[in-house]
């Protein structure tokens, strides 16, 4: 059997602060990139240094080579930057590889962004005959299958509204919504479920899976690594670009996380991979103390704050910040919204500093914080979901309470009590 997905020695090389090819230029912008070509060449030999274009370039992937069989779902997994998202990319031919070959077999989908094939000046209901021609339907495909597409992707009363008007999350189900009911024979998608209540994430799930009873191949990028095993039973670890390991999806994940329990994120978040629009950009998130002083581990018990900075572009009215705790496994478990908080926010052009403070968490090991920006339309301004890892350890208020990870994420105040044997209750 011929497999649907062949990458043999893919390599990636981008030039850090160069516009890359990727995306579509003007055609002024075209004639001036000619005017100015020989002159850049002849620049380049007047530094007889062909090594300055190394230093200036990195490799996004290096030398990946895997297949994946029809039927298979394979989940990608590393931490932000390890080249995930960039090899999708090239495999749903929106990026060119410096180097090496890709094979693919059948008709492609795929689901890297928010918005992805939509245009914004048009209806949900129009946006669906594009995305699914985009996707290689005939118009009788896309109606045959378009009442399925609306009452999954739960749009019904914005279907004749413009998509600009649309929720991010909106926006993904809509999108996913159609890519997971046409007749596809490979279907791409990097972190799209990360959108929606658990009941929208189960059904994603279930529909995921019958496409691949069907006979559809997934590539399934997620930072949620306890629906990797339970969707995947393979799973490919990326790292620095590399193929790090490449095996059970359990034992990968099992892995991965126990590397990730002993390591920091980094808190400069200038360049970590993150979505939005850019009109505001989180530039750092910190533990501090009660006195404001930058610290590295957590004491169980203690007050966790959470100290946020972020630049912003322009001036910007009503918008939502949000501090998220999640273990490792990428579940969420407690957000701290500031209109939950009553806290208002609005942002002016320049540097902000904010401090989300959770009282007296009891915390165990096991944690990382992912931070936010929202628009009152729901609009992403900026959002990170891999900022900081925490290291926790016990104080002396919680020296009895265990640390251990496999305990539990948090503990909550609570008392046991001994009831006279008198008052069992009836067996029901």
């Amino acid at each position: 059997m011929q497999p649907a997905v062949r990458v043999e020695n893919l390599s990636k090389q981008y030039r850090i602060g160069a516009r890359q090819a990727d995306g579509y230029r003007t055609l002024r912008e075209t004639l001036v990139a000619a005017a100015r070509a020989p002159w850049n060449r002849l620049r380049s030999l007047g530094r007889g240094d062909s090594d300055h274009a190394s230093q200036d370039s990195f490799w996004a992937l290096k030398d990946v080579s895997f297949e994946v069989q029809p039927g298979e779902v394979v989940g990608i997994i590393g931490r932000n930057g390890a080249g995930k998202s960039t090899l999708l990319k090239i495999l749903s031919r929106i990026a060119e590889p410096t180097d090496g070959r890709v094979e693919l077999r059948g008709r492609i989908g795929s689901l890297l962004e928010v918005g992805t094939g939509f245009h914004p000046e048009l209806t949900g209901r129009e946006n669906v005959y594009l995305n699914g021609a985009i996707l290689g339907m005939c118009r009788r495909e896309i109606q045959r299958k378009f009442d399925e597409i609306v009452a999954f992707a739960e749009v019904e009363q914005f279907l004749d509204t413009p998509v600009k008007r649309y929720s991010s999350g909106m926006c993904v189900r809509l999108a996913f919504a159609v890519a997971a009911h046409l007749n596809l024979d490979t279907l791409l998608i990097d972190e799209v479920l990360a959108v929606g209540d658990a009941s929208y994430q189960r059904r994603c799930i279930d529909r995921m899976t019958q496409l691949a009873t069907s006979g559809a191949t997934i590539l399934f990028v997620s930072h949620n690594m306890e629906m990797i095993p339970r969707f995947c039973r393979r799973a490919i670890l990326l790292q620095c670009g590399s193929v790090a390991k490449d095996g059970s999806a359990k034992k990968v994940t099992e892995d991965y996380i126990h590397t990730e329990r002993n390591s920091k994120a980094t808190s400069d978040l200038r360049n970590a991979r993150r979505g939005g629009n850019g009109r505001a950009r989180f530039t750092q998130v910190q533990l501090v103390d009660d006195a404001g002083r930058c610290i590295q581990t957590h004491v169980c018990g203690d007050d966790l704050r959470v100290h946020i900075e972020l630049e912003v572009h322009e001036d910007i009215s009503d918008v939502a910040l949000a501090v998220v705790l999640q273990n490792l496994y990428g579940t969420r478990l407690i957000t701290s919204w500031t209109r939950e908080a009553n806290f208002p926010v609005t942002l002016t052009k320049g540097h902000h500093v904010f401090c989300c403070r959770f009282r007296n968490a009891r915390l165990r090991p096991g944690h990382r914080i992912a931070v936010g920006l929202w628009m009152a339309t729901q609009q992403v301004l900026d959002h990170v979901e891999e900022s900081l890892v925490l290291d926790i350890v016990a104080g002396p208020n919680t020296a009895h309470l265990s640390t251990d990870a496999h305990q539990g994420v948090f503990v909550l105040d609570y008392d046991w009590t001994r009831v006279p044997a008198s008052a069992s209750l009836p067996r029901v």
